[in-house]
C-alpha cells in the first residue's frame, strides 16, 4: 500500500507541465519532424518580413518555469524562420524577482524580452515597453493571421492599462476549478456540486475522521487566501476594489462569498487549515486526505499523474459552483512577457513575441502540457491527451467565465499588497472562526481604504 502522504515541492510543480514541452509533437502519432513542417507551413501563412531583422541577436530572460521551459525548444525554429539568433536566460523565481528591478533599474538594454512578474511596478516604472504601435504596424504584424479573437478574453484584456495601452502579452492562463475525488463521492451517492449550497453540503457529508471535506488556501498570506477565497467574492457579485477605486469588502455580496468560504473550512476542512497555503491543499487533495479541492485549472496535470498524486484515476475537474442567481467568476491568472523599453532591438523583440503567442507556437508549446492562452491551442489533441479532456474542458469554461477587469483592480492595483494582505488576514480570522465575515471584512475595508486615501 503507498504512503498517503505525497510532498509535492514547487520545483516538481512548476515543471511538471513542461517536461516534454517539445518531446511530444502537435498531433501525437507525428514525429517531430513534420511537426516543424507543419509549423513552416503555419509561420509561412502570415503577411509579415520574418527576415526584416536578419543577423540581429536578441536575449530573453525569465524564471524558470513552464514557459521558459516550453518555448526554448521553439527558438532554433524562430532563428531559422527570422535570421535572428535568441540566448534564453532563466533564474530562480526569488532571483529573478529581485534582480530584474535592480537591472532595468539601471537602464540596461538588456534583456530585451522578460517575463514580468508585477506589471503595475513595470509599467509605472516605465520598465515596459507600450506594444500598441507595434500591433498597428502591418510590416511586423498580421492581425488577421494573429487572430487575437483566438485568445481568451481574460488573457487579452490582462496586459491593459488604465492609459490604454497594452504593455505586455499574456503566455499562460489558468483559472480556479473545482477538483472532486469521484470515488468518494459514489461511495456517498452524491454527485460533482454545481452550486455553492451543493458544495457545502458535499463537503460535510465527505468528511470523516481521517478525510477532509474539502481542502484550500487560509493562510494569512497575500498569496494565499485572497486569490481562492476571490473567487467567491466575485461569484457572490462582490468586488474588492470598485470601479471608484475603494475597496468594497464590506459589502453584503463580498461578505456573502467569504462567509461561505469560511464555513467550507471552518466546518469540513482538515485541521490546522489556517495554515494552509496553495501547496498544503493540494497535496491533501492528491494523497486522498481531502475530498475536494478548489484551486488552479494547471494543478491537473499533476493531480492526475499517477508518480504525483493516489488520486490520479479517481479525480474529476469542474466548474466553480454558481451562488444563486449569480454567474459564476472563477479567480484567474495570467503570466506576462514583455520588451524592455530600454532594449535597442524592439521591433525584433515584438517579432519573437508575436511568433511564440501565435497560433502555430502556441500548439507547438501547448502539445507539452504548457497552458496557453489560445482555444484553439487548448483544444488541440495533443494538449488534451496531456492535460486530460475533462480537466480541459473544466478549465475552458471556467477561464472563459473569469472577470480579468474586478480581478486586475485588486491585484495589479499600484497598492495591491495592502489590499491583499488585510484580506487575507480577514479570510484567516472567518476560517479560524477568530472573527465572523462582517466583522472581520469590515475592519479590512477600514484598513484598506485608510491605505489607499494615503
Amino acid at each position: 500500500m503507498m504512503n498517503r502522504e505525497i510532498r509535492l515541492s514547487r520545483r516538481q510543480l512548476m515543471t511538471g507541465a513542461a517536461a516534454a514541452a517539445f518531446g511530444l509533437t502537435v498531433a501525437p502519432r507525428l514525429s517531430f519532424a513534420q511537426t516543424a513542417e507543419e509549423a513552416r507551413a503555419g509561420f509561412a501563412g502570415a503577411d509579415v518580413d520574418w527576415m526584416a531583422f536578419k543577423g540581429e541577436s536578441l536575449t530573453i530572460e525569465a524564471m524558470t518555469h513552464p514557459w521558459s521551459a516550453a518555448i526554448e525548444p521553439l527558438l532554433p525554429l524562430f532563428t531559422e524562420l527570422t535570421g535572428i539568433s535568441v540566448k534564453l536566460n532563466t533564474q530562480s523565481e526569488t532571483e529573478y524577482t529581485s534582480q530584474m528591478p535592480i537591472k532595468l533599474g539601471a537602464k540596461s538594454a538588456e534583456p530585451d524580452v522578460m517575463m514580468i512578474h508585477a506589471l503595475g511596478q513595470f509599467v509605472s516604472a516605465g520598465w515596459a515597453e507600450p506594444l500598441d504601435a507595434y500591433y498597428a504596424d502591418k510590416a511586423l504584424f498580421d492581425a488577421a493571421w494573429y487572430d487575437q479573437d483566438d485568445i481568451f478574453a481574460m488573457a487579452r484584456d490582462f496586459p491593459a492599462q488604465t492609459d490604454g495601452q497594452n504593455y505586455s502579452m499574456s503566455i499562460t492562463a489558468e483559472a480556479q476549478t473545482l477538483f472532486a475525488n469521484k470515488a468518494m463521492l459514489g461511495e456517498a451517492g452524491l454527485a460533482v456540486p454545481a452550486t455553492m449550497d451543493d458544495l457545502l453540503a458535499t463537503a460535510l457529508k465527505l468528511k470523516t475522521d481521517t478525510v477532509a471535506g474539502i481542502a484550500m488556501r487560509a493562510k494569512s498570506d497575500s498569496s494565499a487566501g485572497p486569490w481562492t477565497c476571490g473567487g467567491f467574492v466575485f461569484s457572490y457579485g462582490g468586488e474588492i476594489i470598485d470601479g471608484e477605486g475603494r475597496c468594497v469588502l464590506d459589502s453584503d455580496a463580498a461578505i456573502a462569498g467569504v462567509e461561505m468560504y469560511g464555513r467550507l473550512l471552518r466546518e469540513a476542512g482538515p485541521i490546522g487549515v489556517g495554515n494552509y497555503h496553495w501547496y498544503e491543499a493540494l497535496n491533501d487533495f492528491s494523497s486522498g486526505a481531502a475530498a475536494l479541492g478548489c484551486d488552479s485549472s494547471n494543478f491537473a496535470t499533476d493531480i492526475s499523474n499517477p508518480e504525483k498524486s493516489l488520486v490520479a484515476g479517481d479525480a474529476v475537474y469542474a466548474a466553480l459552483p454558481r451562488a444563486g442567481e449569480h454567474p459564476i467568476k472563477p479567480n484567474i491568472w495570467a503570466w506576462q512577457a514583455g520588451i524592455n523599453a530600454y532594449s535597442k532591438k524592439k521591433k525584433a523583440a515584438f517579432l519573437l513575441l508575436s511568433f511564440l503567442n501565435s497560433k502555430p507556437g502556441c500548439l507547438m508549446s501547448a502539445a507539452g502540457g504548457l497552458a496557453t492562452v489560445r482555444n484553439s491551442a487548448w483544444k488541440s489533441e495533443a494538449f488534451q491527451k496531456r492535460f486530460g479532456a475533462e480537466a480541459s474542458a473544466a478549465a475552458l469554461l471556467n477561464l472563459n467565465s473569469g472577470d480579468a477587469k474586478i480581478f486586475k483592480a485588486a491585484w495589479f492595483h499600484k497598492k495591491s499588497s495592502e489590499i491583499l494582505d488585510p484580506f487575507a488576514v480577514a479570510i484567516n480570522q472567518v476560517v479560524t472562526g477568530q472573527a465572523d465575515a462582517r466583522a472581520a471584512l469590515t475592519a479590512a475595508t477600514t484598513k484598506i481604504n485608510a491605505a489607499l486615501k494615503g
